[in-house]
C-alpha cells in the first residue's frame, strides 16, 4: 500500500499537521495558529533574511491549506544597537554607534530612520513575493506596553534567567547584570548600558553607563547612572529572553531558525516555559547560505546579496524555489546562480502542468506542490512561454537597440518558442527584462560547468575546429551531426550537451542559427572553457 500524502506532500504540509497534533496535544486555541519571523533592521536584508520569512509563511500556507486560519508576523527588531558600519555606508555613522537603529536618521534621506529604511527593503521584497505578513515593530510594541508583562516577569526572575543561560552555554554575565538593556536617558545609547537591580514598586530598573565592546571594539558609555520606567518602552530585553517574551505576547505556535542562533533558541525555549509558564513554539533550524568562497552571507558584511539584487535578474517564483526546495543543509550562492534557478523554475513549471512526466506518484504531488508554495498558493492556469535564460540573453545583446522588441519576438517565432499572432504574456518581457539588465550587467558568456567523457571531450575540440571556418547555419547544423558520427555519440547526445553548456537547458531552436546569433567565436571560446576544465 503506498503511503498517505499528507496535503501537497511537501515538508511545510508535513510541518503543519505536526503543528497542529502538538497544539491538539496542549489543548490550545486553534483559532489562529501565528508563525514568526524575526527582521533586523541594523544592515542591508539579505538573501537569508527572505528566507526566514518564505519559510514561516510557506508553514502558515500549509496550515490554512488544512483550513485553519493562520498569519505570518513580521518582527521588526528597530530597537537593536548599531554595533558596527555596514560595509558600504558612510563612515559618518559611526557617531551613531550604540544608538537604537530606529532613532538614527536614514543616510539615504528617504525613511523617518536609518532602521525604517532597512526594514523597508525586506518588506518590499515580501511584498513583490506576494508573502502576507502582519508587520510589527519593536519599537512600538515597547512603547505601546504589548510586552511589559513578560518584562516584568523576566526581571522578577532575573537570577533563573542568568542560572539557564549558565547552564546552556556556560555564560555567567546574567548572574552578574540583568537581562535588559535601558537607553541611556543622557546619551541616547542602549548596549552601553548595565541594568543591576529591578524595584518592582516602581517598575523600574537602576542602571549605570558603562560602555560595552563588541566584535573587538569599545563603544565608549557616558558614565551617566540612573533608573528607568521599564513601562515608557525606553529599554528592551535582550536576546536571552526577548524572543521568549515576543512568542507569549504575540502566541506564536512555530518560528523557524538559523543554526546560527540556536543556542539563543534553546534558552528562550527555557525562559519560555519554566518562567513566562507558555509553551514555545515548534521550531524547525535551517543552516546558512554562504557565499561561493564558503563565508556566510551577512548584512554587516561586504558579501551581502539583496534580494533586490535578485529581483534584477530574476523572477520572485525563482527566488521562492531557491529558498522553499529544500530546508536544512547549507548551499553556496552567487548572483551567477540565478539564471539556473530560472530555467529549474520552468522545468517545475513543464512538471506542474503535464509536459514533463514523473512516474513516481508521491515525487510528483511534491513537486507540484512545491510549484503552488513558489506562487504562494495561487498558481497561474497555464504555463509561460519558456525561453532558456542564456538564449534570451545572448539575443538581447545581439538585438538593434531601436527594434529590440520586434528582433526578440521574431527570433523566438523562428525557433518556435512563439507562434504567429499569439498573445504574449506580460511574463515575457519580463523576461526579457531580467535578460537586458543581465547582458547589461555581465559581459561574460554564463555557460553551464558540466563533467566531459573522453570521447565527449574529443567531440568538442574536433568542433572548436571545424567551427573556426563556418559562418553557414546549415553547414554548422551538419557539422554537429559528423563530429557525433566521428566520435561514436549518438547526435541526440552531442546536441543535449551542447544544449546544456550553452543555454542551461536540455533542448531548444536549431543549433547552426542560433550558433550564428549568438557569434561562433564567442561559442568557440564557451566550449575551450568546457574543454579545458
Amino acid at each position: 500500500m503506498s503511503q498517505k500524502i499528507v496535503g501537497h506532500g511537501t515538508w511545510y504540509d508535513m510541518m503543519a499537521q505536526k503543528i497542529i497534533q502538538r497544539e491538539q496535544k496542549l489543548n490550545r486555541s486553534l483559532s489562529n495558529i501565528r508563525t514568526e519571523m524575526g527582521l533586523g533592521a541594523s544592515g542591508f536584508p539579505h538573501i537569508g533574511s527572505l528566507g526566514d520569512a518564505a519559510r514561516s509563511y510557506a508553514v502558515s500556507l500549509g496550515l490554512k491549506e488544512m483550513n485553519y486560519a493562520s498569519e505570518l508576523v513580521a518582527f521588526c527588531d528597530d530597537k537593536d544597537g548599531l554595533r558596527k558600519v555596514p560595509f558600504g555606508l558612510p563612515d559618518s555613522l559611526k557617531e551613531y554607534l550604540g544608538f537604537p537603529v530606529s532613532s538614527i536618521p536614514d543616510p539615504f534621506g528617504c525613511h523617518e530612520s536609518y532602521g525604517k529604511h532597512m526594514s523597508s527593503l525586506l518588506l518590499e521584497s515580501l511584498d513583490k513575493c506576494n508573502i502576507r505578513y502582519k508587520s510589527m515593530s519593536a519599537t512600538e510594541a515597547y512603547k505601546t506596553g504589548l510586552l511589559t508583562e513578560e518584562i516584568r516577569t523576566i526581571l522578577l526572575n532575573a537570577r533563573k534567567v542568568g542560572e539557564i543561560v549558565k547552564e546552556e552555554v556556560g555564560q555567567d554575565r546574567y548572574l552578574e547584570v540583568l537581562p535588559y538593556f535601558p537607553i541611556c536617558e543622557n546619551c541616547g545609547k542602549i548596549y552601553t548600558t548595565k541594568a543591576s537591580k529591578f524595584i518592582p514598586e516602581s517598575d523600574t530598573v537602576v542602571y549605570s553607563c558603562e560602555g560595552i565592546e563588541i566584535g573587538g571594539n569599545k563603544i565608549q558609555g557616558c558614565d551617566h547612572k540612573g533608573e528607568l520606567d521599564i513601562t515608557t518602552g525606553n529599554g528592551k530585553l535582550s536576546w536571552k529572553g526577548e524572543f521568549a517574551a515576543r512568542w507569549k505576547a504575540l502566541d506564536i505556535r512555530f518560528e523557524a531558525f538559523g543554526k546560527d542562533i540556536a543556542d539563543s533558541v534553546r534558552i528562550n525555549d527555557r525562559i519560555c516555559k519554566e518562567i513566562l509558564c507558555f509553551e514555545p513554539p515548534s521550531h524547525a533550524q535551517y543552516e546558512m547560505f554562504l557565499d561561493k568562497g564558503g563565508k556566510k552571507i551577512s548584512k554587516s558584511a561586504g558579501n551581502v546579496f539583496t534580494p533586490q539584487v535578485w529581483f534584477r535578474y530574476g523572477s520572485p517564483q525563482s527566488l521562492l524555489l531557491l529558498m522553499l526546495k529544500r530546508f536544512v543543509g547549507t548551499r553556496s550562492l552567487a548572483v551567477s546562480d540565478i539564471p539556473t534557478y530560472m530555467n529549474e523554475f520552468d522545468s517545475l513549471e513543464d512538471i506542474y502542468f503535464g509536459k514533463k512526466k514523473i512516474n513516481d506518484e508521491k515525487e510528483l504531488e511534491k513537486l507540484r506542490g512545491l510549484y503552488k508554495y513558489c506562487w504562494v498558493m495561487d498558481p497561474p492556469d497555464q504555463p509561460d512561454v519558456h525561453v532558456p535564460y542564456n538564449l534570451l540573453s545572448f539575443l538581447v545583446k545581439m538585438a538593434p537597440a531601436e527594434c529590440l522588441e520586434d528582433f526578440l519576438l521574431e527570433k523566438l517565432q523562428s525557433y518556435h518558442y512563439i507562434h504567429k499572432n499569439q498573445i504574449i504574456n506580460p511574463e515575457l518581457f519580463k523576461r526579457i527584462d531580467y535578460a537586458l539588465n543581465w547582458s547589461h550587467d555581465f559581459d561574460e558568456l554564463k555557460e553551464i560547468k558540466v563533467v566531459l567523457e573522453e570521447n565527449e571531450k574529443k567531440a568538442i575540440i574536433d568542433l572548436i575546429n571545424l567551427l573556426k571556418n563556418e559562418n553557414d547555419a546549415d553547414k554548422i547544423q551538419n557539422t554537429i551531426f559528423n563530429v557525433a558520427k566521428n566520435n561514436n555519440l549518438k547526435p541526440r547526445k552531442l546536441f543535449r550537451l551542447l544544449y546544456s553548456i550553452l543555454m542551461g537547458a536540455n533542448y531548444g531552436p536549431r543549433l547552426g542559427p542560433y550558433i550564428l546569433t549568438m557569434g561562433v567565436q564567442n561559442v568557440i571560446e564557451a566550449l575551450k572553457r568546457i574543454s579545458n576544465s
